[in-house]
């Protein structure tokens, strides 16, 4: 737990979870803090245990060992925390027949609202989504986005203090999963917790405030998308150079006594060198290649991708 939170700042709390099915092990020793009011993103490659963990938390599998707490309550006390929360999955939970109004007002009375304050939060929701000109229309006849738009209004339909959301953008095209990620994003801003796990490495630098990086069953990295990035090498300058700049002047233009020695590319001209001070190495490099009168291809302050630090991180958990 970093020091400037204390217990009751956490919407989420899990500690040494475990939980095994026959001979596989699917969580071996899972912890995780999400900080209420945040985004949170859990990632992993297939197999690493995210849906058991998100099954433990939202209280449809009991672990084997271990405690974990949800919205403040322990989740042996099932339906004290589903009261508290909202679970909406890979696949789509609304019916194609009845309308996106009917959806919501029947998700409403069989989470216990009366018919009319089921009714009532069903056209807030629907206002919400921008879901009112369709609300009559059979849900089958939506498209992929609206339909998704309405999955996430029934999660919202008792106002939880946590949503889960898995996978929440698979199978949209571009506009739709913009779409989504807005909503995400209006979501939390509203104060609800919310953790997210997706296969999109660009969907959890774009939407989480904190990240946690799972294989076989455990978390391995957690931080800011920022923080995790530092953990690939931070920036790098490239640059790429004319054929008309010699081997020997590639050689020396950027090799000093000082600093790490630049990767050379010969072949493609290019050179590439690690920049700890980010914009003021970049403006160096400029200087550098205007003292020796030779104008660059392309230049480029390139910062690590959130995609090649979680291929880094699990692939040497694997080696």
């Amino acid at each position: 737990m970093r020091p400037e939170y204390q217990a009751d700042d956490f919407a989420i709390r899990a500690r040494s979870i475990g939980k095994q099915y026959g001979t596989v092990q699917a969580l071996e020793d899972f912890s995780l803090d999400v900080v209420s009011g945040n985004i949170h993103g859990l990632l992993g490659p297939n197999g690493a245990g995210k849906s058991t963990a998100v099954n433990v938390l939202t209280t449809l599998v009991r672990p084997d060992s271990g405690t974990a707490e949800v919205a403040g309550i322990d989740v042996r006390h099932g339906v004290e925390v589903r009261r508290r929360i909202g679970l909406i999955g890979q696949d789509a939970a609304v019916d194609e027949i009845l309308g996106g109004r009917q959806n919501l007002v029947m998700f409403g009375r069989l989470f216990g609202l009366s018919k009319q304050a089921a009714i009532d939060r069903a056209e807030e929701l629907l206002d919400h989504f921008g879901l009112v000109e369709h609300a009559h229309r059979p849900v089958g006849a939506y498209s992929g986005g609206m339909r998704r738009r309405l999955d996430i209004a029934a999660g919202l339909i008792l106002d939880p203090q946590v949503l889960f959301l898995d996978e929440p953008t698979t199978g949209l095209d571009p506009r739709g999963r913009t779409d989504v990620w807005q909503l995400i994003t209006e979501i939390a801003e509203r104060g609800t917790t919310v953790l997210l796990t997706t296969q999109y490495l660009e969907e959890a630098d774009q939407l989480a405030d904190r990240i946690s990086i799972m294989k076989a069953g455990t978390v391995i990295a957690q931080g800011t998308p920022a923080e995790l990035k530092t953990q690939r090498g931070g920036d790098r300058v490239e640059v790429n150079l004319p054929q008309s700049v010699t081997r020997e002047q590639l050689s020396a233009l950027f090799t000093t006594d000082q600093g790490p020695t630049p990767e050379i590319d010969h072949d493609a001209h290019t050179v590439t060198f690690e920049a700890p001070h980010g914009s003021a190495d970049l403006i160096a490099a400029v200087r550098r290649l205007d003292a020796a009168g030779i104008i660059p291809d392309d230049l480029t302050l390139r910062r690590p991708t959130l995609n090649e630090v979680f291929l880094t991180l699990t692939e040497q958990e694997t080696a």
